[in-house]
């Protein structure tokens, strides 16, 4: 069966024209394309939100950078909820990817180096290198996930989510 990933399209181009399956590399491969999303925590009984640029998705999850002094991290330590929403610009609202997950922290150090590798302005905000306490990851690695579309607006219960 034809899946966005094989197709060479944009995925969000497939979704609202409804010509594909989805799976989770599917939600990857958007968010990839679209890596500015919103994400949404809580601060004891305080709905957060904030719009954020995805370091990467891939099989295993989405990935994410901050640091150990803001709110963000507080907050995901204290409830390891999160729901992210991707959103692709286009004709009657778009297509947005909703995401509910749970965080986990990386720690790992080769890890750490590669995203001073491939975001060298955090290095200007102070990090001096993957050993630096500022420097946090953190991962949406299990939950589910859809595409919404103003075509399925009004049948949110009957969209298919994508469990990963």
């Amino acid at each position: 069966m034809l899946t966005a990933v094989t197709s060479g399209v944009k995925i969000s181009q497939l979704i609202v024209r409804k010509e594909v399956a989805m799976n989770f590399q599917d939600c990857a491969k958007f968010a990839n394309e679209y890596p500015v999303c919103y994400v949404a925590t809580t601060e004891e009984n305080q709905p957060r939100v904030r719009a954020l640029r995805m370091w990467f998705a891939d099989d295993k999850g989405f990935y994410f950078q901050t640091e150990s002094v803001k709110s963000l991290c507080k907050q995901l330590k204290n409830n390891n909820k999160v729901e992210l929403c991707f959103y692709a610009p286009g004709p009657n609202a778009g297509t947005m990817l909703r995401v509910t997950g749970k965080v986990e922290f990386v720690n790992d150090l080769a890890f750490k180096s590669k995203v001073l590798t491939d975001r060298p302005f955090l290095k200007a905000l102070g990090i001096k290198g993957p050993e630096d306490p500022l420097l946090v990851i953190f991962h949406v690695y299990s939950g589910e996930a859809y595409f919404w579309t103003m075509a399925n607006n009004m049948k949110e219960a009957e969209i298919e989510r994508i469990k990963f």
